[in-house]
């Protein structure tokens, strides 16, 4: 249960942090921004040192002395190596793809290092981290890219978790591990509904009151194509799919169907037939990649009533997958 003096102690943390690690899509770590305490291994180091000292004056062991300084003395150096792997190291957020919520995403970062000493074992992890889920470790040469694993759960602009940097080496007695907080934001389209519902009937606008109205989906067969996955059994034309498979193309044929121009989609909200604002934007975002795979022209009204017009493509499919993500709840 978190109490009152908790969630202040939180508070002052975190806006402690933000002055410190101000939001950046790049990053430098300076001695100013590499926190250091021992590990486990480091404090039973410790303990090992004291007592080897005690043992050492008790007895007048002069190897004693020189076992325990020269621990010491290994101990302390490890520091300065282990900042010198941190120092200057430069972290970067490169361009984000669009994901869809519930759904792991890969952000793409980049390390990279002045000059050509190479910085070893650096681990990178986004907070709050799992310990099971551990660390993704990398050595840095130059400029290495590599990213980290995100489930976005939200749809929308979402602000990346803070990630932790951090380094064991080389003793793994000490941890030396920063913070970076990226300042861009990632877009997150609609988790689809799945299994994908019918699509509505098709409409063309009529040539007298240019309203649209209801056309049934006559299709005419244009011409044949390769069978692609998806395909109904019954557009097979077997006799070609016997020549190809004879003349070792392996390829069955079927017959392409084109729709009338006119004819498009119309993905309304009132069509989607639930109830609930996340409900009817996952059907209409199953709609419209079930629409966009199978090469049709469809236009959308949103829950709000942002309407877009009909069109078809990557570019048209994004632009909705857009409108889907940002639309107010």
């Amino acid at each position: 249960m978190n109490t009152p003096i908790h969630h202040g102690w939180q508070e002052t943390w975190r806006h402690w942090l933000a002055r410190r690690h101000p939001a950046s899509d790049q990053q430098q770590l300076s001695q100013r921004t590499i926190y250091v305490l021992p590990t486990a291994a480091g404090w039973f180091l410790a303990l090992t040192v004291l007592l080897l000292l005690l043992a050492s004056i008790n007895f007048q062991l002069n190897l004693g002395y020189l076992l325990t300084f020269w621990l010491l003395a290994a101990a302390c150096a490890s520091v300065g190596v282990a900042y010198r792997n941190l120092q200057g190291l430069q972290i970067r957020l490169d361009p984000l793809p669009p994901s869809f919520a519930h759904q792991p995403v890969q952000v793409p970062l980049t390390l990279s290092t002045s000059g050509t000493r190479l910085r070893y074992a650096i681990g990178l992890a986004f907070l709050p981290h799992s310990p099971k889920a551990g660390l993704a470790f990398s050595d840095v040469a130059d400029s290495t890219p590599t990213s980290l694993g995100f489930t976005p759960g939200t749809r929308g602009w979402q602000r990346l978790p803070r990630v932790l940097l951090q380094s064991h080496y080389p003793l793994g007695i000490f941890r030396l591990w920063s913070y970076w907080q990226p300042k861009s934001r990632l877009l997150v389209y609609p988790a689809p509904e799945t299994p994908c519902p019918p699509l509505p009937v098709a409409y063309a606008p009529t040539a007298s009151t240019g309203t649209a109205s209801p056309h049934h989906g006559q299709e005419t067969p244009d011409s044949v194509r390769p069978y692609q996955r998806g395909d109904r059994l019954r557009d097979i034309v077997w006799k070609k799919s016997a020549q190809t498979l004879a003349s070792h193309n392996g390829d069955l044929i079927v017959r392409s169907y084109q729709a009338p121009t006119a004819q498009w989609l119309w993905l309304d909200v009132q069509a989607t037939g639930v109830l609930g604002r996340e409900a009817q934007i996952a059907r209409l975002t199953a709609w419209v990649l079930h629409a966009h795979e199978q090469r049709s022209r469809w236009g959308l009204l949103l829950p709000s009533g942002t309407r877009i017009p009909p069109g078809s493509g990557t570019a048209h499919l994004q632009h909705c997958l857009h409108a889907l993500a940002v639309e107010p709840g």
